[in-house]
């Protein structure tokens, strides 16, 4: 699999670029090819890195958020994503069960069934969620800041899944097999 744009490291990335480039590094102990792909622009890459770094101190558990990003990617047909985010939701305590049933936007735990039906419907339905679909969350007991975090989640995992699949990004995490569709 060859990248659609040039896979840039912090030696040879635009000098906006760099900063960034060095925070994940840190946080990774190396540098995820998504990461030197969008580091193509340093606007794109602030705008991740920093969408991912809002998120992972919001009120969304890190383990559910990752089953967020592994239904979304799955949806999405975006191999590059479900593989790094099985990897991080095994990281942030989600068994390989819980990982493989969310990938299918399935949950034992109704909070978490109920957050990976609204994730996925957003997907599908691009959107055009009702007011049924919001009060099926608080159903189960999520608050507004919790409600706006998911749809946060939906749209930072769709903005990944795009650069991974559209500039057709190498993986290089372990790989994890898409549902048959």
């Amino acid at each position: 699999m060859t990248a659609r744009v040039p896979l840039p490291d912090a030696s040879n990335a635009p000098a906006g670029s760099t900063a960034a480039l060095a925070q994940i590094q840190a946080a990774f102990g190396a540098t995820p090819q998504m990461f030197r792909a969008v580091a193509n622009s340093p606007a794109a890459l602030q705008s991740m890195w920093g969408a991912f770094g809002a998120l992972g101190s919001g009120v969304i558990p890190a383990h559910l958020g990752e089953k967020i990003a592994v239904a979304v990617a799955d949806r999405n047909r975006c191999e590059y994503c479900l593989a790094a985010h099985t990897a991080l939701g095994r990281k942030a305590g989600a068994t390989a069960e819980e990982m493989v049933a969310a990938q299918a936007g399935r949950a034992e735990d109704p909070r978490t069934a109920a957050a990976l039906t609204f994730a996925l419907k957003l997907v599908n339905d691009r959107g055009q969620v009702t007011d049924a679909d919001v009060a099926q969350l608080r159903g189960v007991g999520f608050g507004d800041e919790e409600i706006v975090e998911i749809v946060a989640h939906v749209a930072l995992n769709l903005f990944t899944n795009y650069i991974n699949v559209a500039l057709n990004v190498p993986v290089d995490f372990p790989s994890v097999k898409l549902n048959p569709r």
